[in-house]
């Protein structure tokens, strides 16, 4: 979603045209709220967003300790497949977040996604996040849709080895931390989006976090707020 700077309308008279399309722009929640700097999605449903990491086996057992740290995602534009091109867009102007929050990343707007930073960097060490254990890194409201995919910002990996060494661990550069797995954001619902990523030993002795397809698991939870409609209820589990 795009916002557009307001024209210069000193000294022009109003018409009942641009009253109706600015109404109009209105009713469909794409106009910014207020001169505070705050905006917003007017008319639109949101949904609760948990964004979760884990770890599968793979080359973990060779780690005293792997902590990650995570500074945010990105989510993929409403409207794509998962594993799709996310497209070029090099239009010049504000964007508008899937929150209705207005960002300036040209980057992120070329790529077609949208950036959500963590008030505080999240850290989460892998070899505690075996066996099914999970660690919740971020929750928040977001504007209900279909997301093609998750991708998580990473900064650092500090990984200490079963001797004692210190492990060099890569971060993941033209193949980042890119989660292509559909999922919703659904009104009075909490949508649970496990990543799943591991280290991988490479040739030259050195590891690289790599995302685990298999591992992803989205979960939906009804909201305790939310009023009957005559469904069944209960969590809804989609992932492999």
């Amino acid at each position: 979603m795009r916002t557009r700077r307001a024209r210069n309308v000193r000294d022009r008279t109003l018409d009942f045209d641009a009253i109706d399309r600015r109404t109009y722009v209105l009713a469909t929640g794409a106009a910014a709220l207020g001169a505070t700097g705050l905006a917003g999605c007017v008319g639109r449903a949101t949904g609760t967003l948990a964004t979760a990491v884990t770890d599968q086996p793979a080359d973990i057992d060779d780690f005293e300790s792997l902590v990650v740290t995570v500074e945010g995602f990105w989510l993929g534009p409403e409207g794509t497949r998962a594993g799709a091109d996310d497209g070029s867009d090099t239009a010049d102007g504000d964007e508008t977040d899937a929150a209705g929050n207005e960002t300036d990343g040209e980057e992120d707007a070329a790529a077609g996604r949208e950036y959500f930073e963590f008030d505080e960097p999240q850290e989460a060490d892998l070899v505690e996040l075996q066996n099914g254990e999970t660690k919740l890194i971020d929750e928040r409201e977001l504007r209900t849709g279909t997301y093609p995919f998750l991708q998580l910002d990473v900064s650092s990996a500090d990984g200490t080895l079963t001797d004692g060494s210190d492990a060099t661990v890569d971060l993941p550069g033209d193949a980042p931390l890119k989660f292509n797995e559909s999922f919703e954001v659904r009104e009075n619902t909490r949508t649970t989006f496990t990543a799943d990523f591991a280290p991988v030993l490479r040739g030259n002795g050195r590891y690289l976090l790599r995302p685990v397809p298999s591992g992803i698991e989205v979960e939906y939870e009804e909201s305790e707020n939310a009023e009957g409609d005559g469904s069944s209820g209960g969590n809804e589990t989609d992932g492999s």
